[in-house]
């Protein structure tokens, strides 16, 4: 937990958790390595971005997969600290009977490749220092390029090299601009930023392919909640869990307590007459005040914000005649609601009690959020995920079976 202004407790994210104990183990003189994935080829548990720290006595932060590669991962970044380099490793369970003749049994059918890096505490370039850069800004989303196999490639440059790309426009990162592969993988990443998708991509070398993971990083998504009922307390718990930036308005001073929210960033009073000088911070807002008239001020401030979500919640016929009401005076309101007012609000789960609805809730934000249909995924005749390999099919370095630990 991150400690707030007012005693308030904000869930951190898994980056945030993995800078806390990188700083902790730098304090210690604790060596370190990162693991992260890569590249994912076929079906498995976690997707390029995800990373685990581990030390050289084996303390573990992250993860990699659902628990199946962490202890041949923890096994083989010992040794990467060990020899001061960095190195890929293949795990494929796509061939059930070499899954379980080796012990492995993954059940995930994909191929995963993960880079081990030594960590060195004294590079401002390292990836974990150059992550944190990022995360201090955490306002826009960006793209960090990382090369990860040269595959005989004799390349002017070197595995474990990054470029950061904002969206800004602005470029950081070990990676040299002196070369053609430099111009051609921010090419690629610019792309990819545009895009919103990540992806691998494989650059032609002498005497090789250089090969580079393209990973979208997404600032953690701000939501206000208008209104301190006892029915928004487990909303915002489950959006802080999921390392969400929660504000709670109300204008109720009995209600708005810090105390009565403790994982939310900020709890504060605004009483009605302030609500339309509130600024626009937030991507999502949900209404949930039970006041008719607080839920009408605050729809008339979000006609002109960039909020991509609003939520009100309530019957169809409390919307209908907020609307009514809204455009007497402003005839276009439902033109500039259209697309993002969300009512009633949530996902149809049968939900019935506080936290069945905030489950619902926040289920419908993530679904806005990612742009996803929100159906049973056993009704999708698509992919889970989308291929990262674009320009061509995954080519793996060596096979290495994982030793699956439960």
């Amino acid at each position: 937990m991150l400690q707030l202004e007012g005693g308030g407790r904000c869930v951190m994210t898994e980056l945030q958790r993995l800078l806390l104990a990188y700083d902790e183990h730098r304090t210690a003189g604790r060596a370190c390595a990162l693991a992260s994935v890569v590249d994912v080829a076929g079906s498995a548990y976690r997707r390029p971005g995800a990373r685990m720290l581990v030390t050289e006595d084996g303390q573990l932060t992250g993860a990699i997969s659902g628990g199946c590669l962490e202890g041949d991962a923890r096994r083989r970044a010992r040794q990467t600290i060990q020899r001061g380099k960095p190195t890929i490793v293949t795990y494929d369970s796509t061939d059930p009977d070499d899954d379980l003749q080796f012990g492995a049994a993954l059940g995930c059918q994909g191929i995963v490749q993960i880079l081990l890096e030594p960590l060195d505490f004294q590079d401002p370039q390292n990836p974990l220092e150059l992550l944190r850069r990022w995360a201090e800004g955490v306002e826009e989303t960006a793209v960090v390029a990382t090369i990860f196999s040269l595959a005989g490639a004799a390349a002017p440059a070197q595995v474990g090299e990054r470029l950061l790309l904002t969206s800004d426009g602005a470029v950081q990162g070990s990676l040299s601009s002196a070369s053609v592969l430099y111009q051609a993988i921010l090419a690629d990443a610019r792309q990819a930023l545009a895009a919103g998708q990540p992806a691998t991509r494989h650059y032609p070398a002498e005497a090789g392919t250089v090969r580079v993971c393209l990973e979208i990083l997404r600032p953690p998504v701000r939501l206000t909640v208008y209104g301190a009922g006892n029915d928004v307390q487990p909303v915002v718990r489950l959006a802080s869990g999921l390392g969400w930036r929660v504000q709670v308005l109300d204008g109720r001073p009995a209600q708005a307590q810090p105390a009565r929210f403790p994982e939310a960033e900020a709890v504060r009073v605004v009483p009605l007459a302030q609500v339309e000088k509130e600024p626009h911070n937030s991507s999502f807002a949900l209404l949930m005040t039970h006041n008719y008239y607080y839920d009408l001020a605050v729809l008339r401030h979000l006609l002109d914000s960039p909020t991509l979500y609003v939520g009100l919640l309530g019957p169809r016929k409390k919307y209908d005649r907020l609307l009514t009401d809204l455009q007497k005076d402003v005839p276009d309101a439902a033109a500039r609601l259209q697309g993002r007012l969300y009512s009633p609000i949530g996902l149809n789960l049968g939900a019935e009690t506080p936290e069945e609805i905030a489950l619902s809730i926040i289920a419908e934000i993530q679904a806005v959020l990612t742009a996803r249909p929100a159906g049973f995924l056993r009704d999708s005749p698509h992919p889970i995920h989308p291929s990262l390999h674009a320009d061509g099919p995954m080519v793996a370095d060596g096979r290495v079976d994982a030793i699956c630990e439960l």
